[in-house]
């Protein structure tokens, strides 16, 4: 989903057509390499041969290869036209050639092509006609079940039809919409851990509030919360799963805007010491704007406890310099280089004293080495830490319960807003 943003966000800023395209039965263009046989299917057995078997030529949906031998093919042909592997996603491949920048990102049957040459992008497209049963759907309009709305200056990305059968499903469309997804720690003291009655109406709508923070990062928390307890949960879970329904019915369409600015990556990252009562293991969030644009965002509980806040939050620093890495690497291949080092904003002034000084190793010797390497990047100029006030943290909105003014504060800072505003 990263790669699918920075992709918008490079089509837009250098007004370059963005096209969705769709293979039919793709699945049933794979070349097999094994031996594969099956039973003779209903309706066509043959009656003086009961017992044989068919020996398959090509692949069939059903095939555990099926998948992976059409991406073969699919990438194999793309090769063959001059196209590479991108180091960071396996799923886009990279044309540059004679001045010509063309990228494709394939999900499935399914992909986005741009580039800045449209003669080279139509002759690749008949290219692919000869090959496969090629739909071309025009220009960006719904991919993946997200919604990409043209605006007067830019992208606009929401999920309100998926939002609204969501809450079809759940029997909430006339519900009382809620403030905030998550009500006050407060509320949450006098919890009722009664089993709840159905646990799989729990586990389908939990299940089906992740694939809606794609676009709803402001979701992002409150998701995380109701999907740690899916194996057992309580009727204090399921009232807390009917919160986030009641949020998603007032903000029904709200998303995600993609607008042309400067191209500079920040981040911002946050950690909420020992916060579940349950373990004492603390949350971590981070985002990550390229420009105005929002194009990454985690929320996840830390895989140990923190013996400390510093500790905490030094953990969730790793984490947001791993994924800011990642995403200059994704930047240099798609030409937008990140010149400067990538600003990463914490709150945590200690925190911040032992990414950058070594005499530090006494206190945090019991961390794991792998979270060390952020002195690495300072010291290459990758990264640069800032800090900031707890009060201008954008990530807390990732790792709190928090006021609904907070909350709104925090959610306009993500740019997360009404399609209608």
């Amino acid at each position: 989903m990263p790669t699918i943003r920075l992709l918008l966000t490079l089509a837009l800023n250098r007004q370059w057509q963005l096209l969705q395209l769709d293979v039919s039965n793709a699945f049933l263009h794979g070349d097999l390499l094994d031996d594969i046989y099956m039973r003779q299917p209903p309706g066509f057995q043959n009656p003086q041969h009961p017992d044989f078997v068919c020996r398959l030529r090509k692949s069939l949906y059903g095939l555990k290869q099926a998948p992976r031998q059409w991406f073969l093919k699919l990438t194999g042909f793309l090769q063959d036209q001059g196209f590479r592997f991108s180091h960071s996603d396996p799923s886009l491949l990279i044309l540059n050639k004679d001045n010509i920048h063309i990228y494709i990102l394939i999900y499935v049957d399914g992909f986005l092509v741009t580039g800045n040459n449209e003669p080279a992008i139509t002759r690749l497209l008949k290219q692919l006609r000869s090959q496969f049963a090629l739909k071309q759907l025009g220009d960006i309009s719904l991919f993946l079940g997200i919604q990409v709305l043209r605006t007067s200056n830019g992208y606009f990305l929401n999920q309100t039809h998926y939002a609204s059968k969501l809450l079809n499903d759940a029997g909430y469309t006339d519900c009382k919409p809620a403030p905030t997804p998550t009500s006050s720690p407060s509320k949450q003291k006098t919890a009722d851990r009664t089993p709840f009655s159905d646990p799989t109406v729990y586990r389908r709508l939990a299940g089906s509030m992740q694939y809606l923070t794609i676009t709803r990062p402001d979701l992002a928390f409150a998701t995380n919360i109701v999907c740690q307890h899916m194996q057992d949960p309580s009727n204090q879970d399921f009232k807390a799963l009917k919160r986030l329904l009641r949020y998603i019915k007032g903000t029904l369409s709200y998303g995600l805007p993609i607008t042309t600015e400067n191209l500079e990556l920040h981040s911002y990252t946050d950690a909420d010491w020992a916060t579940d009562a349950s373990d004492r293991k603390s949350i971590s969030g981070f985002c990550t704007f390229i420009g105005p644009n929002l194009i990454s965002w985690t929320v996840k509980k830390q895989v140990t406890v923190a013996k400390s806040s510093t500790e905490a939050e030094y953990r969730s620093l790793s984490a947001a310099t791993s994924e800011v890495i990642w995403l200059r690497r994704l930047a240099a291949e798609l030409n937008l280089p990140q010149e400067k080092p990538t600003i990463i904003h914490c709150d945590n002034t200690s925190a911040m004293a032992i990414a950058k000084n070594p005499v530090f190793h006494a206190r945090t010797k019991h961390i794991e080495i792998d979270y060390h390497f952020i002195r690495e990047h300072i010291g290459s100029g990758a990264i640069q830490l800032t800090h900031l006030s707890s009060k201008e943290q954008i990530a807390d909105i990732l790792t709190k319960h928090l006021s609904p003014p907070r909350f709104n504060e925090l959610r306009s800072k993500l740019t997360i807003r009404s399609s209608n505003a």
